[in-house]
């Protein structure tokens, strides 16, 4: 019988040792915070809908020559993955401007930006996760000049093919968040989730600015109808995978 030990506890995900050292297993939470976890809540099931999201995007995107972290789903909630040494970085990808992007810019939500922005952002929760420049980036010594050249080649990538994939769920992906790790080879692989958790999604048959929105932005700004949201991603996604294996 396997013995799984608590590695890490995150905002949104348990990460457990397993008998292999080289696979970890990842337990998705229904916890959702918010605001550096200022605001702190509940989604039913989001632990399920979440890693069954990432699970199918991890596969397609495999299958579409991105690397990734993610073995298989032995649970619903529960994903076992590459063990991976996390770079403290978040990568964040924007094809529309929406959140801090029009805080800090004064641009309009909803400005579509001429080409993706691929920004890096200091994953330290004690600093508030600050935008950073390269040189600081460089100064702090996060990742090689080598890593981010690739790191930024790799989201958009990504983007390029979730931009589509969404499309065919009738969703426009507007920013998303990535994450990257090292595994035991230096290899860098795609790691973390990818789900209304950590994208910006907005529903094409609906051009209200706060019904359209598919995503946790719903919890942020208290909007309701979140679980219904997040169930409404995963259908689509769903439909759209079991459309390409026919």
């Amino acid at each position: 019988m396997s013995v799984h030990t608590k590695l890490y506890e995150g905002k949104a995900k348990i990460l457990y040792t397993t008998d292999d050292p080289e696979i970890l297993l990842t337990e998705f939470k229904d916890d959702a915070t918010a605001f550096n976890a200022q605001k702190r809540g509940s989604i039913v099931d989001k632990g399920i809908i979440n890693c069954s999201i990432s699970s199918q995007i991890f596969q397609e995107l495999e299958k579409n020559g991105i690397k990734n972290h993610y073995i298989d789903s032995p649970q619903p909630n529960q994903m076992r993955v590459k063990a991976v040494k996390i770079l403290p970085l978040e990568v964040v990808v924007r094809n529309i401007a929406a959140g801090s992007l029009c805080q800090q810019t004064g641009l309009p939500l909803g400005t579509e930006l001429k080409k993706p922005l691929v920004e890096f952002y200091y994953k330290n929760d004690s600093l508030g996760d600050p935008l950073l420049t390269s040189d600081r980036l460089y100064l702090l010594q996060l990742a090689t000049p080598e890593q981010v050249d690739t790191i930024t080649h790799l989201a958009k990538q990504v983007n390029e093919f979730l931009k589509d994939f969404f499309q065919r769920c009738d969703i426009t992906l507007v920013d998303f968040k990535l994450e990257f790790g090292l595994d035991s080879q230096q290899q860098l692989l795609l790691a973390d989730e990818i789900s209304p958790d950590t994208c910006r999604l907005w529903d094409n048959f609906n051009s209200d600015p706060d019904s359209r929105v598919l995503d946790k932005d719903r919890f942020r700004r208290d909007l309701g109808n979140v679980e219904n949201a997040y169930q409404e991603v995963l259908q689509r996604v769903l439909k759209v995978v079991d459309s390409t294996l026919k």
